[in-house]
């Protein structure tokens, strides 16, 4: 009798405690616990719930896409936000087209956007390639470029009106170098007044380039350019040939974004000189506020606003077709 326990128990004791009680770890390494775990709650596989997902994609279609175009009816109206909408047919984009208003905000903002995109991205490049470098200031110096870009448009607008009002700093430090023949109202008068608008815009967003450029340059290695430099290639051609072409996916990026802003822009302009003066600084945002809730006429404030969506869409998607065609070329 003590021969058979003896034996029974020296059967056992080469298996895991759990398993040779019979306990709950055979049951869940193979057993119903696990094949009841994977089941669904009517005894079938478990599927993904791929309804909510579908919910939550409709919802997102419907706030931006189909709320802007059921909008856009009202830009065939004549409508003042409380009557009722009386359909005009293209007679509002004809008179965009008639005004010599809405021509000038259009020309307005095809200049703005242009000289934006430009400078912003040679001044963010610039900016990128200098603080790439071993600077022990380097992270302050990033930070204080940056920072306008994360401020409030209509606050950094503020300030630098005070700046260009006459007795503001520019004209005070023209004063004391002995240029007082350039002192003048620069947001006062029509042929400055857009070039202080910009001034503001490439000042608050050339950081934002910049950063974008110096996570680009990362992607640079270092031995390219060491073996540029013992080939004998000077600083313009190991940029044009190595760091340029590298950069291609970084300038998409940046050019698309400020061509973007730019065709857009409105606080700058709304804070600095309210589109005036004498209508030189208008442009196609502008315009939609003030048509809109400023005269009261809702569907021809919606007619512009869907001619600016227009150009927006086209000219960014061509902008980003062409950037990405150039970089398969490089």
């Amino acid at each position: 009798m003590t021969e058979r326990i003896t034996k029974k128990h020296a059967d056992t004791s080469a298996l895991p405690p759990l398993v040779a009680a019979g306990g709950p770890e055979e049951k869940r390494e193979g057993g119903w616990w696990r094949r009841r775990r994977d089941a669904g709650p009517a005894g079938g596989a478990r599927k993904p719930p791929w309804f909510l997902a579908m919910l939550g994609i409709a919802f997102l279609i419907g706030m931006h896409f189909l709320a802007p175009l059921s909008g856009g009816v009202y830009a065939f109206t004549d409508w003042d936000g409380f009557n009722t909408a009386t359909f005009v047919g293209w007679d509002n984009f004809r008179e965009i087209m008639d005004s010599s208003v809405q021509r000038g905000a259009l020309l307005h903002t095809f200049v703005l956007a242009g000289s934006y995109l430009v400078l912003v991205n040679v001044v963010g490049l610039v900016l990128a390639l200098a603080l790439n470098r071993t600077l022990k200031s380097r992270n302050f110096l990033r930070m204080v470029f940056f920072a306008p870009a994360v401020l409030s448009p209509l606050a950094v607008s503020y300030i630098w009106q005070y700046m260009f009002t006459y007795d503001g700093a520019i004209n005070r430090v023209l004063g004391g170098i002995g240029l007082d023949g350039l002192r003048r109202e620069w947001l006062g008068d029509p042929s400055t007044a857009i070039w202080c608008v910009l001034v503001v815009m490439v000042w608050q967003h050339a950081g934002q380039a910049m950063i974008i450029y110096l996570a680009g340059l990362q992607g640079v290695a270092d031995e390219l350019e060491e073996a540029a430099v013992i080939d004998g290639a000077r600083l313009w051609m190991r940029l044009r040939r190595i760091t340029l072409p590298l950069l291609a996916p970084a300038f998409t990026i940046v050019s698309t974004l400020m061509l973007i802003s730019g065709l857009r822009v409105f606080d700058q302009v709304f804070a600095l000189t309210g589109g005036g003066p004498v209508y030189s600084t208008e442009t196609l945002a502008t315009q939609v506020y003030q048509q809109t809730f400023v005269e009261g006429r809702f569907g021809f404030g919606a007619s512009i606003a869907m001619v600016m969506t227009v150009l927006i869409s086209i000219l960014g998607i061509a902008n980003m077709m062409y950037q990405r065609s150039r970089e398969r070329r490089l």
